[in-house]
Parts: C-alpha cells; sequence; structure tokens
C-alpha cells in the first residue's frame, strides 16, 4: 500500500550514514547493466516475477491516485508517476528491487510548491518532476551518495512524524466534506474540528468506512490487494449512496479527466525552472533519504551492496521520464519495494510487469478509475499518515539526549508550520550543525607523562601550567574551527607564575587544523612568551605545516620548535621531551 513517508532502516541509531559508494569504471557500469538484462529473462524466475509485478501494479493505481490527490494536482499525474517512474528507474539503479514512485513526503513538497501560481499548472508539474530527476542525477555523477552521513535521525524522525500529521490534515475536506480556513494546515485542520455540523455525512462515511476496511483487509491474506478491495468498496458505497438515494459523493471523474490512452510526451517550462529550483532541490533531497532506506531494507538478491550514488542516478532517471509522460516528481518507495519482495519477486522484471498492468488498466479501465470515491482515497492517507507516526523511534530519539530531542522537536515543529521545502532545508542546515556540535564535544585535550624505558602515561592536564617544566598535552578528535573553544577551555591556564617552562603540543594523529585552532595556539604561544616560557609542536607532516604556516605560527615558531613524528611511535615526542627538558635546564 502506499507507504509512510519513507524513512532509512536503522534510523534510530546513530550515525545514519551509507557506506560510501565504490565508483565504477565505465566497463563495469556497461556489464553490470547488460547483466541485469539478461537476468531478468529467465523461465525459472518469470512466473513469479509476473505475479508480484501484478499486485503491485494493481495495488499500485489507487495509491498514484491518492498521492496525486495529496499532492493538490490532477491525480491522473500520480498514477503516470507511479507508471513511469518504475519502469524509467528499474534498470538503472543498484537495489534490484527500488520502485520508484512518487511519494506521500514528496507530494506534500508539491502541494505546497508554486505549481499551482504558474499560467499551466500541469506543465509546471511535469517540468518540476524533471528538475528534480536532473538534480538527482547530477548529485549521483558527482558522487553525493556520502552527503547522506550528514542527515542524523533526529531530523528524519521529526520531519516524518510531522509529514504523517500534515497528510492527516491535509485529507480532511476530502474527508469530511468541509473545506477548512486558515494559512496552514494545522491551522485549517482546526478551523475543521470547530465545524462539525458542516461535514457532509455521506462523504464522510465513505471515508470512515474505507478506513475500517483498510486496516481490517490488509490484516487477511488479501495484505496489500486488501488495499485495493477497501478502495473499490468505498467506491462502491459512494456509488450506492450517489445513485440510490441522491446524497452525492466526489469521485475522481468529477475533478479531473481520466484519459483511456497513455500520455503523449511534453517538454519542459524552461521559464518555471527559475521558481522551481527550490522545490526542487527539497523533492531531491528528501527522495534520495527514500532511496537509501531502501537500499538498507531491500537488499539485493545476490548479496552485492547497492551503490548510493548509481541509486541517484536510476531515480533521476525516473522521474526525468515521470515528467516527460506528464507525471510527478518521483523516488524510492520503501513501502513499494517492499511490496514487491513480499510478493516473491525474483528480478527487476517484476517493476516493468507492474508498470505494464498499470498501463493495462488505464487502457482498458479508466471508465472504472474515475468512479474511484474522493473520500475513500481520503482515507487511504490518512491511514497513511498515522502508520507515519512511530513512537518507539521518537522515543529512542529522546534517549539519545536533548540536542537530538531539541533538533527533532524543530523540524516537527517547522514542517507543521511552513511549507515543507522550506522546512526540508532547513532540517539539513540542522543536521550540519548538529554534526559540527557533535564534531566539537568529542574533543579532550590529556597530558603524557613519561618514565623509564620509554613508558608514556595519559592523565588529565594540570589545571595551570607549572614553573621550570615540561608539559606535554595530546588532543584527541576533531580540531576544526568549531572546536576551538572546547580546545581552549581545556588547555591548562597560563599565571604570572609559569616561567620558564615548555608546553608541548602532540599532533600525532591529526591531519587537519583548522586556522581558529592556529590562533588559539598563537594566543596560547603569547601568553607564554610573556612569562619567559615557549611552545613547542610534534606534527604529523606536511600537510599541518602548511596549515600553521598559513595562520603565520610556523614563522613564529621556527624549525627548533616544530619536530615532525615518524613511522616510529613516539620518537619524535620523545625527542622533544628531552630537548625541552635540556631547554628548561638553561633557562632555569
Amino acid at each position: 500500500m502506499v507507504g509512510a513517508p519513507d524513512e532509512p532502516e536503522g534510523a534510530a541509531a546513530e550515525p545514519s550514514s551509507p557506506s560510501p559508494p565504490s565508483t565504477p569504471s565505465r566497463e563495469s557500469w556497461v556489464a553490470v547493466r547488460w547483466r541485469a538484462i539478461r537476468s531478468v529473462f529467465r523461465r525459472e524466475t518469470l512466473g513469479k516475477d509476473a505475479v508480484a509485478g501484478t499486485i503491485l501494479g494493481v495495488e499500485s493505481v489507487p495509491d498514484g491516485l491518492a498521492i496525486g490527490l495529496l499532492a493538490g494536482v490532477n491525480p491522473v499525474a500520480g498514477l503516470y508517476a507511479f507508471l513511469f517512474g518504475m519502469a524509467g528507474a528499474a534498470l538503472f539503479t543498484s537495489s534490484t528491487f527500488m520502485a520508484v514512485n512518487a511519494t506521500s513526503a514528496m507530494a506534500l513538497i508539491v502541494a505546497d510548491s508554486d505549481v499551482a501560481a504558474s499560467p499551466d499548472p500541469d506543465r509546471a508539474l511535469y517540468t518540476l518532476a524533471m528538475l528534480t530527476g536532473a538534480i538527482m542525477i547530477l548529485a549521483g555523477v558527482l558522487g553525493g551518495g556520502r552527503l547522506l552521513r550528514f542527515v542524523p535521525t533526529a531530523v528524519m524522525v521529526g520531519f516524518v512524524t510531522a509529514v504523517g500529521i500534515n497528510i492527516v490534515f491535509g485529507q480532511l475536506a476530502n474527508l469530511t466534506g468541509y473545506t477548512g480556513r486558515g494559512a496552514n494546515r494545522l491551522v485549517r485542520a482546526m478551523d475543521t474540528f470547530l465545524h462539525l455540523g458542516q461535514f457532509h455525512v455521506p462523504t464522510l462515511v465513505v471515508g470512515l468506512v474505507t478506513i475500517a476496511l483498510i486496516v481490517v483487509l490488509t490484516r487477511t491474506p488479501l495484505r496489500a490487494l486488501g488495499l485495493v478491495v477497501a478502495i473499490a468498496l468505498g467506491s462502491g458505497l459512494a456509488a450506492l449512496f450517489t445513485y440510490a438515494f441522491g446524497w452525492e459523493v466526489l469521485t475522481v471523474g468529477d475533478i479531473a479527466d481520466v484519459p483511456s490512452a497513455l500520455p503523449a510526451p511534453v517538454l519542459p517550462s524552461l521559464a518555471d525552472v527559475p521558481d522551481l529550483l527550490l522545490p526542487a532541490f527539497a523533492l531531491a533531497f528528501v527522495g534520495l533519504v527514500q532511496g537509501a532506506g531502501v537500499a538498507g531494507s531491500v537488499p539485493n538478491p545476490d548479496g552485492r551492496p547497492a551503490d548510493a550514488s548509481r541509486n541517484f542516478v536510476g531515480q533521476g532517471v525516473g522521474g526525468i521520464v515521470s515528467g516527460v509522460f506528464r507525471g510527478m516528481p518521483v523516488g524510492g518507495s520503501t513501502s513499494a519495494s517492499g511490496i514487491l519482495v513480499a510478493a516473491g519477486a525474483r528480478t527487476r522484471l517484476a517493476l516493468f510487469i507492474a508498470s505494464t498492468v498499470m498501463a493495462i488498466v488505464i487502457l482498458v479501465a479508466s471508465g472504472v478509475v474515475a468512479l474511484v470515491a474522493m473520500p475513500a482515497l481520503a482515507g487511504l492517507l490518512i491511514v497513511v499518515g498515522i502508520q507515519a507516526i512511530k513512537p518507539l523511534r521518537i522515543q529512542s530519539v529522546v534517549k539519545t539526549g536533548a540536542l537530538q530531542t531539541t533538533i527533532m522537536a524543530v523540524t516537527f515543529g517547522l514542517t507543521l508550520v511552513v511549507p515543507l521545502q522550506f522546512a526540508v532545508l532547513i532540517g539539513v542546515g540542522l543536521a550540519i550543525i548538529l554534526f559540527v556540535a557533535q564534531q566539537s564535544n568529542r574533543l579532550r585535550v590529556r597530558q603524557l607523562e613519561f618514565h623509564g624505558e620509554g613508558r608514556m602515561r595519559e592523565t588529565d592536564p594540570v589545571a595551570v601550567v607549572p614553573p621550570h617544566d615540561v608539559v606535554v598535552l595530546q588532543p584527541y578528535g576533531n580540531l576544526a574551527y568549531a572546536t576551538a573553544p572546547v580546545f581552549d577551555e581545556q588547555l591548562p591556564k597560563v599565571v604570572d607564575a609559569s616561567r620558564g617552562s615548555v608546553v608541548i603540543f602532540r599532533l600525532r594523529g591529526i591531519d587537519e587544523l583548522g586556522l581558529s585552532l592556529v590562533a588559539v595556539l598563537g594566543r596560547y604561544l603569547d601568553d607564554l612568551e610573556q612569562r619567559g616560557s615557549t611552545l613547542w609542536l610534534v606534527v604529523a607532516g606536511d600537510r599541518i605545516r602548511n596549515q600553521l604556516a598559513a595562520g603565520g605560527l610556523l614563522d613564529r615558531l621556527g624549525p627548533d620548535r616544530v619536530y615532525t613524528s615518524s613511522e616510529w611511535i613516539g620518537e619524535a615526542v620523545h625527542l622533544a621531551h628531552a630537548d625541552a627538558e635540556a631547554w628548561v635546564r638553561e633557562h632555569g
């Protein structure tokens, strides 16, 4: 059935970062594609693929209409997105069973975009799908799979939970027959509940009956097909109300023409591209993260790990094909992929069969599709929205600490009250801030004590630099710019009594030193030199030397006070320590 806003598996654990994808050569890419094409046409797998593809294809018809309804566009555009998105991406994704179609989270972003404000909204929608696909392909070509590591669980849980609530709020009008007023879905939902007396009772009954049928039938052996039966029965009840009692209930045919032929290709509207860039980036981000969820939850049958960047390319191809054939933006769907596997699919041929089944439905049963009741589709989406709210994942984020809980709460609140394309991008910014904050808090400074036979012992640093002594400090962690204040706070204080001493910083294992850290070391050197003390460094190589030179510290220290580590662990720091003790004796 229509999946809840898809989220990568394992999102309750930090960090949520897929492994960096490999970059195949042109020969390996061609070989993989050829092997994929040959593998789908085998007699021993054809029957199972046909059954699985038929189940997904039939189930995708009401799903596609519901997603189009959720996006606030012609529901047929959602149907085309399922049909052409799956077919377009099937041969290009690294994950064999990745079903690429329109998802509920992406539909909400479309609903909040500027598509409706365009002079030609339908053409703008297709352009948005193609533009989103192009961004996905570019991300894949540039190896963008690595960037998913910067999306922490807290952001995704907050976003997905709010999307689930937004789905429910967004369908109250179709469920009740009353259209709430307000600036956003939350306000409109509140207005709806304040006008219970204006609900259209037959519409409400059809929606509630459909919800009950979905909950019951999908737990029977019908499974995913139970959704189709529930939509059919709910629509049948709507037809009974309309034709037997004169209680009109809206259907798909009342708000859109359902064609009995496949669509002709269209070209994008280049004039709309500047206005669509922001929602396109937001759609690409959400679609790619959901695609990562497919790779994590639906493994390849041959055990070969999925290439995240290649999946980006496949989803992008699906998006462009969907837009060319008048569909919505698409991305990887964990729920549809899961249905395919549960139904027994063996190869990616099942995806093509699913698309073929959808095409047949459009060609021979468009009249039946037009009779699908709008409150029945709304009931389906409300079930989806409720399923997106996962208390256990929320609880797991809360247990990780106040920082993650705050990030989750902020993302959740923003997603409820601002357009989703802005909420998504703000969530990405929060993810980066969270990552930097976590890295800065991991910095720790230790002191090395030297004992006989070359042994060293780690202890907590002294609080104050003692007079006529050698203090060797070893920092651990990330020394990027954001860690400078944390680093500064952990250093021993330099006071008037700190005379004739040497402080040695051992930077072994540190290959990146931000200029902010160089500035901290420079100020620390100033404090030491004012008391007749000095600062020495043990560095790992030329990269750190270049960064010290860029900050002006290398020239101040000179070559005699900067030691370079060798392949022999401890050799350089022992040498520096011995020289420093000699310096202290000389200046004592």
